[in-house]
């Protein structure tokens, strides 16, 4: 490896400190930060290889912290969705010119931050037959974007679960849907390069301490608080985006 590789790996952990750092507080969204700013210094496709990876890591980790909790009727209505939406979103990933792939992401991620700084209070209950487009959402945005967070998350949030339920079946939900979308990247050629699994190897021990020092300041600081930051860092990683994928 060059100097120039070594700058470009110190720079992906710290991004995968930052990811992990997101994913402890909500849970869910780490590619919302990580996959855009990855994007600058390594194509799409590796950086989606990469840190679905270290996504996958955390994801498992997160998942099975509370089991008992996770509400099985809620995720198992979820998963056919998940499943579906993988396949068409890596039949897009493979097919969709970067341009356009970067420009989408950007607008997702700008849509995401600008939910996330203006948070509406109370919520709406939905009905159960929402369960496979939020799957289905999920799957596509998963493998597309890497991030299948953001459909379970509202679906989820707009259910009579208490907040125990609601971040387990969560986390049972992200964990199948990183996990899929690993398989995908196996099959369809992300993941059969060894260098995206030797760079997600080296940043794995940063992603780890982005998870301790989150449990950290979770303990310190309110959700909505932490919430808003994020969705500042998120709108401003978006815009930048779209700026590079019109220029």
């Amino acid at each position: 490896m060059t100097a120039a590789d070594y700058a470009t790996l110190a720079a992906l952990a710290a991004i995968a400190f930052g990811g992990a750092f997101i994913f402890g507080v909500t849970g869910f969204g780490s590619a919302l930060l990580t996959i855009p700013l990855a994007t600058h210094l390594v194509p799409l496709p590796f950086a989606l290889a990469m840190f679905s990876l270290l996504d996958c890591a955390s994801a498992w980790r997160i998942g099975l912290h509370d089991p008992k909790s996770a509400q099985g009727p809620e995720w198992k209505r979820i998963l056919p969705g998940i499943i579906a939406g993988t396949v068409i979103g890596m039949t897009i990933l493979v097919n969709l010119p970067r341009s356009v792939s970067m420009a989408a992401l950007g607008v997702f991620v700008l849509s995401i931050a600008v939910s996330n700084i203006v948070r509406a209070g109370a919520v709406s209950m939905v009905s159960r037959a929402w369960a496979p487009v939020a799957g289905l959402g999920g799957g596509v945005t998963s493998t597309l974007f890497g991030a299948g967070g953001p459909p379970y998350a509202i679906y989820l949030s707009r259910r009579p679960l208490s907040k125990e339920q609601y971040r387990a079946t969560l986390g049972v939900c992200t964990m199948f849907s990183i996990s899929l979308r690993v398989v995908a990247f196996l099959i369809a050629g992300p993941l059969q390069s060894a260098t995206p699994w030797l760079y997600a190897l080296a940043a794995l021990p940063a992603s780890f301490a982005g998870l301790w020092v989150a449990s950290k300041a979770f303990a310190r600081f309110s959700r909505d608080t932490l919430i808003r930051a994020i969705g500042l860092m998120l709108a401003a990683s978006g815009i930048s985006l779209i700026v590079r994928a019109l220029a």
